[in-house]
């Protein structure tokens, strides 16, 4: 039962698009990552995720729109939406999400991180 200073945990890190898992609970794993640049379309068949966006601004693409979140405002994508995360500058974020998601959903690529560090 320790707590953590997410700037502290952010500090640790400065590549994009490779989360790092900064805790656990019933399942599911927090998440920070930091993004910038396109990311690739995307779905989890059964996995709903939750982006907290720390620091910046992320779009949130779907095929039929885009939604932009701003610091202190979160989005929840629901399992089986595809989706693609689009930061023009570098965006820090907060992930909620089950232990088995994977970062690229039903995408394996050279994006993909089977294994993430705990930090």
């Amino acid at each position: 039962m320790n707590k953590v200073n997410i700037a502290e945990k952010l500090a640790l890190f400065s590549e994009y698009w490779s989360p790092k898992i900064v805790g656990e609970l019933n399942g599911q794993q927090v998440k920070l990552a930091k993004l910038k640049g396109e990311f690739i379309w995307h779905k989890h068949d059964d996995e709903d995720e939750l982006f907290l966006v720390l620091k910046g601004s992320l779009q949130m693409e779907f095929r039929d729109r885009t939604e932009t979140i701003h610091e202190n405002e979160f989005i929840i994508v629901p399992r089986g939406v595809e989706h693609r995360p689009v930061a023009e500058e570098e965006v820090s974020v907060m992930l909620f999400e089950p232990a088995t998601t994977l970062n690229t959903g039903n995408i394996t690529n050279e994006r993909t991180r089977e294994k993430l560090d705990k930090i």
